[in-house]
């Protein structure tokens, strides 16, 4: 991969920024392993406690509309330590919940700091990196995956002290991250046109963007499925979750950086999704039709589609259309988390009342409904072919 030198010199801000999102993205899979202690613990059934993806979500889900109007008028070093500032309060905050009702309050002011940060990083670690904007993407991803990996990890360890240590841990991580973002990164030019706060709707109304969006939308229902569902039925320790889940998170950090880009070269991006969703389907299937063992094997593996999925949609929503990069992604994040705000109480729900292989056969079909929507509307993204071209001849002239 051409670019693979180019992802390990960059500027200490961007290590930095870097760092920030790993203990960003921690945080969604940090309450995987404590989600059963969380329900013992708290007196909850496991939909309410899936109500602490949902709140987290939803909230991110909506702030990615005001963040590019925020950084454009403050500035991305501003936007991303305010955003912090927020997680590290909340998460703090988290810790002390005395009811179920306060946990799923405080996750949802963590969204809120969660989409500011989240949204303005990958625009500052693009416009930082060196390498162009593919490296940069592709280091944002590993950041992605790191977190999603180490999170459950940090989550059993401490959560096996309490539920409530994993909070306080990421409310610390943060503040580590909260310092060396305001000592490392250099104040980011305030843009020289303010956003409009219509602008991520009005970005998709572009072809290519809704496509995109909407796709993963239907994607992020079925990752989140497994995210968020899986850990009831699984009957394990904080150890036992935290182990599978550092497993799965390993798949989608690997797959994310060393798989996605080749295949990109090879097949073309949107041919890879269609093989990461149709991957996806199959791990659904085999969630749905396996015991214990088989969940964990299933669950673990399902990691690899996401992981293609991660790279190749967030490089998508930020090529395919003309629209300026953060309102691009703001846009594009706004409607696909949406699936990860819906599908962790509506999966659990239709496991408790319903069956617990339910959730797996909704969660497969919506990877089969992406994949038609995506079919149909493919034409829209022809400018991929243009990004995927241009990838090739950037790999021909460094051979």
């Amino acid at each position: 991969m051409s670019s693979g030198g180019g992802i390990l010199r960059q500027p200490m801000s961007v290590w930095a920024t870097a760092f920030a999102a790993v203990v960003a993205f921690m945080g969604i899979g940090l309450v995987d392993p404590i989600l059963p202690s969380i329900a013992q613990g708290l007196r909850a059934s496991p939909s309410d406690v899936s109500l602490l993806f949902t709140s987290y979500f939803l909230v991110t889900a909506v702030a990615m509309l005001v963040t590019g109007w925020v950084s454009s008028r403050i500035g991305g070093k501003k936007t991303l330590l305010a955003g912090l500032a927020l997680v590290i309060v909340f998460a703090a905050l988290a810790g002390t919940s005395g009811s179920v009702g306060e946990l799923i309050g405080f996750r949802a002011g963590w969204g809120l700091g969660n989409a500011l940060f989240v949204a303005t990083a990958l625009a500052v670690i693009v416009g930082a990196a060196s390498g162009g904007a593919e490296s940069a993407i592709i280091l944002y991803e590993a950041a992605l995956g790191l977190g999603l990996s180490t999170g459950p990890l940090v989550g059993a360890v401490l959560g096996d002290m309490s539920w409530r240590a994993p909070f306080f841990g990421t409310a610390t991580l943060m503040a580590i991250g909260f310092l060396l973002i305001a000592t490392l990164l250099k104040a980011t030019p305030k843009p020289a046109q303010k956003t409009k706060l219509s602008a991520p709707l009005r970005a998709l109304s572009h072809g290519g963007l809704s496509t995109t969006a909407i796709t993963a939308l239907f994607y992020n229902f079925a990752f989140f499925t497994v995210l968020a569902f899986t850990p009831f039925i699984l009957h394990m320790t904080p150890y036992g979750l935290g182990a599978v889940f550092f497993g799965w998170g390993a798949c989608v950090a690997l797959s994310s950086v060393f798989a996605a880009p080749p295949l990109q070269r090879r097949l073309g991006s949107v041919n890879v999704l269609y093989l990461a969703l149709g991957l996806l389907t199959l791990c659904m299937i085999g969630l749905a039709l396996s015991g214990h063992t088989g969940v964990i094997v299933f669950a673990i593996l399902s990691g690899i589609p996401i992981g293609l999925n991660n790279t190749v949609f967030t490089e998508a929503a930020m090529e395919v259309s003309d629209a300026p990069r953060p309102v691009a992604s703001a846009g594009y994040n706004f409607v696909r988390w949406m699936g990860g705000a819906l599908a962790p109480f509506i999966a659990t729900k239709l496991g408790e009342e319903i069956s617990p292989a339910l959730p797996y056969w909704v969660g497969a079909a919506c990877c089969l409904v992406g994949m038609a929507f995506l079919y149909g509307r493919r034409h829209h993204l022809s400018a991929l072919s243009r990004v995927d071209l241009d990838h090739t001849l950037e790999d021909a002239v460094v051979a």
